[in-house]
């Protein structure tokens, strides 16, 4: 009864139009009048305390990060080097979106960030070398959601705090998965322009590629420095954080004098603004967290998922296709945030590796992206690209499909993510 109030009340409030952080508070204290414990100070202490955790502080870092390099030129100087690498190949432009999406995944860490900026600089050269209109958004789209999986990763540091999962481990794990998401989508495209005729690029020579290699080695060097860092031990997740964002101003305002003032003003309003957005969903959520573990709501579910506990790929296989409706119509962080603390005492009595689960899960929220009603990729590159939502659908379809079946394979193959994940994290 108390987690179907839970749920009840959450999604009623939800559907009712409400913020989800609004919703998760709504929620809490339908629990906490259900527990005959309802208290303001409670609600106003558990806010503050669900903020106050320092590997929180790499969140507002990585966003400044983020923001300057999506306006301080960077992302266009990884386009050209792609660009000079892939783009004389049969459907070159789509392997040039391919790499420069795993490339701004290592930079940014957003997927709406990336796919807005695949968009904005590829989609018109794709439009007007004859690419075909609904394909190339899609493989755009689906490229953009590479970066919640390869460190830096916001929504992996979300999961490791609602986890209580090593953000560190995370991060590691992250990058065999995220990879081996590209090479799926090569494969796809591959196959996708078989038959289409379209006009190559002029190969590039050498001295246009090491031009070009000149040119983008500054932004190249910030995931090298990101992940050498955290797997050699020099800093920590957060403490990565203010390394890449200070790298990330200096390189900007200093080697490619494209960040001044004004901009560096709007960077850090619109980083800011952002921050006060997940961090109050954080807090809401925290709020839940706790109020979930006092209902002993966990136990009411493992309860309901006894039979699948002594089965792990099945009770995955099982969480996975919740999780994916609900990411049909949830967006990223809130899923995390509100399933993540029900879902994780489960996932542990099963035995589930707790960074294999993390990654299974944000993946999963990533492919939820991707599709209708509340897709946030989808709708952003349908706004950037000037593009009917059906077309962007139909275009999204083999790739959407092409993840999935790679998701499955992580269902039925653990060790594809475990193995690398034990090795690159030492």
């Amino acid at each position: 009864m108390t987690l179907v109030l839970f749920l009840g009340v959450l999604f009623v409030a939800i559907l009712a139009g409400l913020p989800v952080a609004f919703a998760l508070l709504l929620s809490s204290m339908a629990l906490m009048v259900q527990l005959g414990t309802f208290s303001p100070d409670i609600l106003a202490q558990g806010l503050i305390n669900g903020v106050d955790s320092f590997p929180l502080l790499a969140i507002p870092f990585f966003l400044v990060a983020g923001e300057v390099m999506s306006k301080g030129g960077l992302s266009e100087r990884i386009v050209r080097l792609a660009m000079t690498l892939v783009g004389h190949r049969r459907g070159g432009l789509g392997y040039v979106a391919v790499l420069t999406a795993i490339v701004l995944a290592g930079l940014s860490g957003s997927a709406v960030a990336d796919a807005a900026a695949l968009v904005s600089i590829l989609y018109p050269m794709m439009r007007n070398a004859g690419y075909p209109e609904g394909r190339s958004l899609g493989l755009l789209a689906s490229g953009g959601i590479i970066a919640p999986i390869i460190p830096p990763s916001l929504p992996l540091i979300l999961i490791g705090v609602a986890g209580n999962i090593s953000i560190a481990k995370l991060f590691m794990a992250g990058i065999a998965p995220g990879l081996m998401m590209g090479v799926t989508l090569m494969v796809v495209w591959t196959l996708l322009m078989r038959k289409e005729d379209i006009e190559t690029l002029p190969k590039a020579s050498g001295a246009e590629r090491l031009a070009a290699l000149k040119d983008g080695v500054w932004a190249l060097l910030l995931p090298v420095i990101i992940i050498g860092g955290i797997r050699s031990g020099v800093f920590t997740p957060t403490e990565a954080a203010v390394v890449a964002a200070v790298y990330a101003i200096v390189v900007s305002a200093l080697v490619y004098r494209t960040l001044t003032f004004p901009l560096l003003f709007e960077v850090l309003l619109a980083a800011g603004r952002a921050t006060a957005m997940v961090m109050f969903l954080v807090g809401a959520a925290m709020v839940a967290a706790w109020l979930i573990t006092v209902a002993q709501l966990p136990q009411q579910l493992a309860t309901l998922l006894q039979p699948l506990i002594d089965s792990p790929r099945l009770l995955m296989l099982v969480i996975m296709l919740i999780v994916l409706a609900v990411g049909m119509v949830m967006d990223l962080s809130p899923t995390i945030l509100i399933l993540v603390p029900l879902l994780m005492p489960v996932v542990k009595m099963a035995g589930i590796d707790p960074v294999y689960f993390g990654l299974m899960f944000v993946m999963n929220c990533s492919i939820g992206l991707l599709t209708p009603p509340v897709g946030t990729v989808l709708n952003v590159i349908c706004g950037v690209g000037k593009v009917p939502l059906s077309v962007a659908v139909r275009g999204i379809s083999p790739f959407l499909a092409a993840y999935v079946a790679l998701l499955s394979l992580f269902i039925i193959f653990p060790e594809l993510i475990t193995v690398p994940a034990k090795f690159l994290g030492g």
